[in-house]
């Protein structure tokens, strides 16, 4: 092979490579991708409660009570299935991870029988009302310090009550629960009764009804 032939082989790789390089330029131009202002992407998880934006106070939780008022024990029921796998809520039901939460509501701390509580639950006393209810339940690790239960909790408070009112249903006396009936919407005050009108005393010279009108006086 000639130098002709040899020099033909080198100019059509050379202008190949020209090619490509030029094609590669364009399609970076004609396809530049934007950058993101932040790395990752923005997952939207249903029911999850929602982060205030920098510089914004967090959100004021409404109380228990104001929550309950609308609590479904439907809805709690199908809330408390992610407890199902450490609890069983049924009477006369084992233990299992957890206690049995047959009348839980009500129940004195680290009371159920057959169960080996921790420690610091046994420490803890009291009882199990609708607000020490509410805390554990948000988290178990803050409301009861040392506690074995790895159950990270429920952060929604809507989501609280639905679980607090299933397991006050889950019981042979179940405790009153607050009820929309009379129930003052959240930052409003509650309605005070009308007033009565005033009954007239014994020897008040107001004037009476079906009265006859004085006589005019005659005319000077």
């Amino acid at each position: 092979m000639d130098s002709y032939e040899l020099n033909k082989i080198a100019g059509a790789v050379l202008f190949s490579g020209v090619c490509l390089v030029a094609l590669n330029i364009t399609a970076g131009l004609i396809f530049s991708p934007e950058k993101p202002e932040q790395p990752g992407y923005v997952i939207a998880v249903a029911g999850a409660p929602e982060t205030p934006k920098a510089g914004e106070a967090p959100a004021a939780e409404q109380p228990i009570a104001t929550l309950l008022a609308t609590a479904s024990a439907e809805r709690g029921e199908a809330a408390a299935r992610k407890c199902a796998s450490c609890h069983t809520f049924d009477k006369g039901g084992a233990n299992k991870v957890g206690p049995n939460l047959w009348g839980v509501v009500g129940r004195a701390r680290a009371s159920h029988a057959g169960f080996n509580y921790s420690g610091a639950m046994t420490a803890k006393g009291g009882e199990w009302s609708i607000e020490e209810l509410n805390a554990f339940i948000a988290s178990p690790k803050s409301a009861v310090p040392g506690t074995t239960m790895a159950f990270a909790g429920v952060p929604k408070g809507s989501e609280r009550a639905d679980i607090i009112a299933y397991l006050n249903k889950q019981s042979d006396a179940p405790v009153p629960l607050p009820s929309t009936t009379g129930a003052a919407s959240p930052g409003q005050p509650p309605t005070e009764p009308a007033a009565q009108p005033a009954q007239p005393q014994p020897g008040n010279a107001g004037a009476q009804p079906n009265a006859p009108p004085e006589a005019a006086p005659p005319r000077q």
